[in-house]
């Protein structure tokens, strides 16, 4: 007996020693505002006392677009999209709650109607009365869960390898989200977040390797850490996710702009064609060889795709 509980205490030990030697803290708030903020960057508190971080670019008179991250990134991956609207529309992206320079939601709601309150509250806090809405995975699955409420307010919508469609799980998925939603080890996640999973986790969701930049590891790594992010990860993932009902999809009938590349290992291109089917006014483009952020793996040919869309979506007359 002594010595079994000599044995435990030594293993008892070791795992503090563990725990101690590879534990990755959280970032410091000030250190991050300062790196990742920019002189674009604003910080702006919407109805629950969430303070967003957002950045609002271009002509006020412009049409404004919001564009939404996916999960576990943040406004940068639009950068490219930013660059070449900026000049002709006023482009907003904003950081969700649970995710860059936001932060943890005070109430730790990450519920879907949450991130749509959220939108419509962005949207009053900036004056926008009608605009369009577009995201990436995650940030796609929120642009429809809005449209289907606020479609009023909307002028199109562009769903970027959108989450939500109701197909079957299939593709092969993301370790990083795979440690997110399983117990114990989501746990552990809260604590030790090493730099190569983060890495492995970008190079998985990604066909062109070029943008798994040091730089932008170092970044999903940190954001990743920012106070709060963490244990919203592991409350997001484990809501469990369904996808939306066909017949509740059909119903918006704003103009859709659906990009999806062909070899997304997370979200597949036939949930990119089951939304073309579903909404009576898309177009869909699809890119071969490119994975799960056609925005940065290949922002020029997405750009100009976008561009020609939002051109003819200029032609059309608001809907009554």
């Amino acid at each position: 007996m002594k010595r079994l509980l000599k044995v435990l205490a030594v293993l008892a030990a070791l795992l503090m020693l563990a725990f101690v030697v590879f534990r990755t803290p959280d970032t410091n708030v000030a250190e991050m505002r300062a790196k990742y903020g920019g002189e674009s960057s604003q910080f702006v508190e919407i109805g629950d006392g969430t303070i967003v971080h957002l950045r609002d670019e271009g002509p006020r008179d412009g049409m404004p677009i919001i564009l939404l991250h996916g999960s576990n990134a943040d406004l940068h991956t639009w950068e490219p999209w930013v660059e070449g609207l900026r000049d002709d529309y006023r482009v907003i992206r904003f950081d969700q709650v649970g995710h860059g320079l936001t932060g943890a939601a005070p109430d730790g709601d990450y519920s879907t109607d949450a991130f749509v309150a959220d939108i419509d509250e962005v949207a009053d806090a900036l004056g926008l009365e009608r605009f369009i809405l577009g995201g990436n995975s995650m940030g796609g699955s929120h642009t429809v869960a809005y449209a289907m409420q606020h479609s009023d307010r909307l002028a199109g919508i562009v769903l970027v390898d959108a989450g939500g469609a109701d197909i079957p799980k299939v593709g092969g998925g993301n370790i990083g989200f795979s440690i997110a939603r399983t117990p114990v080890l989501n746990l552990l996640m809260k604590h030790i977040t090493p730099r190569s999973l983060v890495k492995q986790s970008l190079e998985q969701s990604v066909t062109n390797q070029a943008i798994v930049t040091e730089e932008a590891v170092d970044r999903y790594w940190e954001m990743l850490r920012y106070p709060g992010n963490r244990e919203a990860t592991i409350a997001r993932f484990s809501r469990g996710w369904a996808g939306f009902d066909a017949q509740d999809v059909s119903v918006i009938s704003v103009p859709a702009l659906i990009i999806w590349g062909t070899e997304d290992a997370l979200i597949p291109v036939e949930a990119g064609r089951w939304y073309d089917q579903q909404l009576p006014n898309s177009t869909l483009v699809e890119y071969p060889g490119i994975g799960h952020l056609p925005q940065e793996e290949a922002p020029a040919k997405s750009l100009a795709d976008l561009n020609q869309w939002l051109l003819k979506l200029a032609s059309i007359p608001p809907q009554p």
